[in-house]
């Protein structure tokens, strides 16, 4: 990629990023239903037109920091050596990525989670989002499964793994007093399939 078309996938990360965030604040301030697409671009400083080509939506540009965050918890899979036990390369991702992403976390943006949780229409790009996910998380990990029915129990690794981390994300925001860190690592333990090993420390 040349300089010039560096730069303007940098500017359109940075507007992408813009919307997002302004779509959070307005959301936790006035409410989801009463915000607006035409609102989110005006806080944005940007068009109409312009939101519409990063985002078919509000929901979309509300859960656009989850779809960062989960495509990275992928890229993290996918980097772990390939000997590696699949419970133990599924749980140094996420603690990784939680270290990432979450060890400075805003506390601001803690309670505009807790005020958004719950919206249906978050609630339909979640489940869009994490079914997503678990298909190619569940692809990466056929690769390092042997045995019978690696399709089937790829799948249901995968799934029982997103569920994990989103309830204990979800648990943390109810109890921020503990770490999340701490929080992701009790319940990858307690979680672990019955032939893993519990996570070990990144």
């Amino acid at each position: 990629m040349d300089e010039s078309g560096g730069l303007r996938e940098r500017k359109k990360a940075a507007t992408r990023l813009a919307l997002h965030e302004a779509a959070l604040r307005l959301a936790a301030e006035q409410g989801i239903d009463r915000v607006t697409v035409e609102v989110i671009a005006d806080t944005a400083n940007v068009s109409r037109r312009t939101f519409s080509n990063y985002f078919s939506n509000k929901e979309e540009a509300l859960f656009y920091g989850d779809t960062l965050r989960l495509r990275r918890l992928l890229e993290l899979i996918h980097e772990r050596p390939a000997d590696e036990e699949p419970w133990t390369v599924l749980s140094r991702a996420a603690l990784r990525l939680t270290e990432e992403a979450f060890l400075d976390a805003d506390p601001a943006w803690l309670t505009r989670r807790r005020q958004l949780r719950g919206h249906p229409g978050l609630a339909a790009h979640q489940v869009a989002a994490y079914a997503t996910i678990e298909r190619e998380a569940a692809a990466e990990l056929a690769t390092r499964l042997g045995g019978d029915d690696v399709a089937l129990r790829s799948r249901v690794l995968a799934a029982h793994f997103l569920t994990t981390v989103r309830v204990a994300i979800q648990h943390w925001m109810d109890h921020p007093e503990r770490p999340l860190l701490d929080t992701v690592r009790a319940a990858l333990a307690a979680a672990a399939p019955s032939t893993a090993p519990g996570p070990a420390h990144v």
